[in-house]
């Protein structure tokens, strides 16, 4: 029986694949995605075909999945982290709608703001906001206006697409604003290809945030006012009282 799975993997590491997530990869006939995360997961699945394509062709990539799943096949489409969370959930489901095809399966996935967190301690311990630096598809206008009410509201802030080749200002931009409202002491820490062998984590303040190369395998993280470093790792308390 056709049906679509739209698939969070994870970071990227199998051990952090969720098991509904390998179920799903293991059922279906085909796999499709972004090259970079059809890599990920070649290795552990031979016997899949394997359909990829590159970035900025998300559209097209749901429509293969349509007409696939169409003709009888079971298909996985993949996402880094979570299927939802600035996955290709959204964009399946609605392009499905339009034809009137309903067997869409949505399968969650450990988005960076939790395992990047995770890497460097508990740098999400409260109330999180998640605000994407790409203006691709958003105004730079309306992500300086989340950046700025995410500051107010004391927020621990997960930084996702935070800079490319394209886009090599837009962490600087996003500090500007951040620092109208938080003090640039605020700890802070980065981490660049999260649950992979090449796994980068640093640590900074915001004000220093500013000055960091970054690119599209980094999530950064701003904590809140509550936010300290301990030996090297962030933690955000949740407010319990220890003593």
């Amino acid at each position: 029986m056709s049906k679509i799975y739209v698939v969070g993997i994870g970071p990227g590491d199998e051990e952090d694949m969720t098991i509904r997530a390998q179920k799903a990869l293991k059922t279906c006939d085909v796999i499709v995605g972004y090259k970079t995360y059809t890599d990920l997961v070649r290795n552990n699945y031979p016997d899949k075909e394997i359909m990829e394509s590159t970035m900025r062709s998300e559209v097209d990539r749901c429509k293969t999945c349509l007409e696939l799943a169409k003709s009888g096949k079971t298909v996985a489409l993949i996402c880094s982290g979570d299927s939802g969370i600035y996955g290709m959930a959204s964009p399946m489901l609605e392009i499905a709608a339009e034809d009137g095809f309903d067997d869409v399966e949505i399968v969650p996935g450990v988005t960076a703001a939790l395992s990047g967190s995770a890497v460097l301690g508990a740098a999400v311990g409260h109330d999180l906001c998640t605000v994407s630096l790409s203006d691709l598809l958003t105004p730079w206008d309306r992500i300086e206006e989340r950046l700025r009410c995410a500051a107010r509201g004391d927020f621990c802030i997960a930084i996702y697409n935070p800079g490319s080749k394209k886009r090599a200002e837009h962490l600087n931009r996003a500090c500007l604003v951040l620092l109208e409202t938080i003090p640039a002491d605020r700890p802070c820490g980065i981490v660049r290809n999260i649950g992979r062998e090449d796994t980068e984590v640093r640590l900074c303040t915001l004000g220093e945030l500013a000055d960091e190369t970054v690119d599209m395998f980094t999530t950064v993280f701003i904590g809140n006012s509550t936010t300290y470093v301990n030996k090297n790792r962030l933690i955000t308390p949740r407010g319990y009282k220890l003593q």
